[in-house]
C-alpha cells in the first residue's frame, strides 16, 4: 500500500496539494510495485489545525476522478502485482468518506477508530471495505497521556466491538481489515509491544495492515528526527509483521518495500 498525500503538511513531508501531482505520483508507485494507493488529504498530525470538509472533498475529488484512467497507464514492477491497484480512501469524516466513495474507492481507510457506524454504513453502502485502526479519542488531538493495563488485550476487545459494529451496519466480515494504529494513542512501548505480539491480532482471523512506515516510533528507537531517513527501520519493522501474519503492508519507500517482500516470499519466510 503507497502512501499518497495531497497535502502539504505531512509529517515526511512528501506530499503536494496538487491533484495533477498526485496522478502523476500513483502512477509511479505502481511501477515501484504498489498494488493499493492509499490517498490522504488532511496530515494526521496532531500540531496541525483539522481542515474543513469542503477542503478535505476539494483536494480528494479531482484526484478520485482522473485515477482510473491515470493508474492504467502504469507498467506494474512484479507479475503477480495487483492491476489495476486498488484505491483506498484515508479520511475520518463520515461526510468526506461518502462523498467520496460515491465518486471511486474500494477500501475507506478510517482513521478515527469507527466512534459510530457512519462509515461502516458508508463503505458497504459503496461496496468497500473497511480498514479499522485502533485508537482512543478523536483524530486531530495528541493522545500522549494514554496507558494501558494491557495494550495487546484492550486492542483486540477494541477491535472485537468494532467489527460487530461494522457487521451490524451491514458490512461483510470478508471486508473487514484490522489496523494496529502505531503512533496513534500509544507510547514508544506500546507501539514495540504491539508489533512484537502482532500474531495475536492477525488470529483474529482478519487481514491486519502494518502501518509503521517512518512513524515517531522507529525515530526514537534509532534516534532519527527526519522522518525521511527511517526507511531502513521501516523495513525492519515490515519484516518482523510479515513474520507475525501482516497482510498489508502501508509503506513511503514503495520499491524497497516490494524488494523486501519478494525476498521473505523467496526464502518461503512466509505463507
Amino acid at each position: 500500500m503507497g502512501i499518497l498525500n495531497i497535502n502539504d503538511d505531512s509529517f515526511s513531508a512528501d506530499g503536494k496539494l496538487d491533484s495533477r501531482w498526485a496522478l502523476e505520483r500513483a502512477v509511479e508507485m505502481v511501477g515501484e510495485g504498489a498494488d493499493i494507493i492509499d490517498v490522504g488529504a488532511e496530515s494526521a498530525r496532531t500540531n496541525r489545525a483539522a481542515i474543513s470538509e469542503d477542503d478535505e472533498l476539494s483536494r480528494l475529488i479531482p484526484f478520485l476522478q482522473g485515477f482510473e484512467a491515470a493508474v492504467l497507464q502504469a507498467k506494474p514492477a512484479a507479475a503477480d502485482q495487483l492491476f489495476p491497484p486498488l484505491l483506498s480512501i484515508n479520511t475520518w469524516r463520515p461526510l468526506v468518506a461518502s462523498a467520496a466513495l460515491s465518486v471511486a474507492g474500494d477500501i475507506l481507510n478510517d482513521m478515527g477508530g469507527l466512534p459510530t457506524p457512519d462509515n461502516a454504513v458508508a463503505a458497504a453502502k459503496h461496496g468497500a471495505a473497511l480498514l479499522i485502526m485502533h485508537t482512543v479519542g478523536a483524530p486531530k488531538i495528541a493522545h500522549t497521556h494514554v496507558g494501558y493495563h494491557d495494550v495487546v488485550a484492550e486492542m483486540k476487545t477494541f477491535f472485537e466491538d468494532r467489527i460487530r459494529m461494522a457487521q451490524e451496519a451491514g458490512l461483510d466480515r470478508r471486508s473487514i481489515i484490522l489496523d494496529p494504529g502505531i503512533d496513534f494513542a500509544k507510547q514508544r512501548d506500546d507501539n514495540l509491544r504491539v508489533m512484537r505480539e502482532l500474531d495475536q491480532i492477525s488470529a483474529m482471523g482478519y487481514p491486519v495492515l502494518m502501518p509503521v512506515s517512518r512513524k515517531t516510533v522507529i525515530g526514537e528507537v534509532l534516534k532519527i528526527a527526519d522522518a525521511r531517513d527511517r526507511d531502513a527501520g521501516t523495513m525492519a519493522c515490515l519484516v518482523a509483521g510479515a513474520l507475525r501474519g501482516a497482510a498489508i503492508f502501508r509503506v513511503h519507500h514503495v520499491a524497497a518495500a516490494l524488494k523486501v517482500t519478494l525476498t521473505l516470499d523467496r526464502i518461503g519466510a512466509v505463507e
